[in-house]
């Protein structure tokens, strides 16, 4: 099917959201199993034990759950403070948070310690950036002087009432919440679901359906596309394949031409596989250290793949450090590890 779709349904009775763009995964989301915090949760920990090797402290958080905190300057053991959850915990590690907090919503993201106020590049008009600059001073006017403001992409086709309400409502509980520092361990805000993340993320542009009727993963062969991204090998155009294997130390990915063996068929399948690298990874809940095994090619071309590499992850949401080539010929980058591996999430079916 042509077109941008949102599906919204429950797998094991968790929410569950699939992005699919002219009949493409484009990116899935499902809320994690048991109580493991969401992305985005916000808690009031305690700092404990100082780790001097990596630079960082334990945080206690509720219901004996710990949190690894690397900004440590200020803060001493026994003192509250506010974290919030940045990424997924591998088995057996404490949970990666931040005390950098972001209140997001659909058209507006509070950013305290980042005074000012400032609207997406993507919003290119003139009058209309006039126009959200007149409301983003209203909106603040009054607010702490160290809360920033962002207004999303999202304002350019929403109504002026709605980007108002959104700011309010963001702003108060910003500022609701930096003052609730004093207590126990405890969780202040929770993480967006996978239905929220998806009415909040995935809606600009407008969805041409948004499906969210009980069966939509079976209507629009969710469930098949999933099961793909079990195995490891992907098809490339061409006739090449991508491997993609995690392990504990790194991601390994290696590529392969396939039947073609035209002079040029390392370059196509390399191109290919650099494309459509970051959905693979985005998809597969896969970050940390991953090391490429591209298809042999002549070091001159190693130019145009950089160029390939760099535009591919440009928009990715996950912070992503491109550190290019070893010695030995592989190509290295390190990617956030923002979700937990579909594997993980999926692993009933796989």
């Amino acid at each position: 099917m042509k077109g941008r779709v949102i599906a919204l349904d429950r797998i094991e009775d968790r929410e569950a959201a699939a992005l699919i763009v002219d009949g493409v995964l484009q990116d899935f989301v499902l809320d994690p199993a048991g109580d493991a915090p969401l992305p985005g949760a916000i808690y009031r920990g305690i700092v404990d034990r100082p780790v001097k090797g990596q630079g960082g402290v334990f945080v206690r958080m509720p219901d004996g759950q710990s949190g690894f905190l690397r900004q440590v300057s200020g803060l001493a053991p026994g003192q509250a403070v506010l974290v919030q959850v940045s990424g997924t915990a591998e088995p057996g590690k404490a949970i990666p948070v931040t005390t950098r907090l972001l209140f997001k919503s659909r058209f507006a993201i509070i950013t305290p310690g980042a005074p000012g106020l400032n609207i997406s590049r993507r919003i290119r008009d003139e009058d209309l950036r006039a126009d959200l600059d007149s409301l983003a001073q209203a909106g603040m006017e009054g607010a702490p002087k160290d809360l920033g403001l962002i207004l999303r992409s999202a304002c350019e086709a929403a109504d002026e009432a709605e980007i108002a309400e959104d700011i309010l409502a963001m702003r108060d509980l910003a500022v609701a919440v930096l003052q609730d520092v004093d207590g126990k361990p405890e969780l202040l805000v929770d993480g967006a679901s996978a239905h929220e993340q998806a009415w909040r993320d995935w809606t600009d542009p407008t969805p041409d359906d948004l499906d969210d009727a009980a069966g939509s993963f079976g209507n629009h062969g969710v469930l098949e596309m999933l099961d793909t991204l079990l195995a490891p090998g992907v098809a490339l155009p061409g006739g090449g394949q991508m491997f993609i294997e995690p392990t504990r130390a790194l991601v390994a990915v290696d590529v392969n031409t396939g039947p073609d063996t035209s002079p040029a068929a390392s370059l196509k399948a390399n191109v290919a596989a650099a494309r459509d690298l970051p959905r693979q990874l985005r998809l597969r809940g896969l970050g940390g250290q991953i090391v490429v095994d591209f298809a042999p090619m002549p070091k001159k071309d190693r130019a145009t793949l950089d160029q390939v590499l760099r535009a591919a992850f440009k928009g990715e949401s996950a912070e992503t450090s491109l550190s290019g080539w070893t010695t030995l010929g592989n190509y290295e980058l390190v990617r956030k590890r923002d979700r937990l591996p579909l594997t993980e999430l999926l692993a009933g079916r796989a």
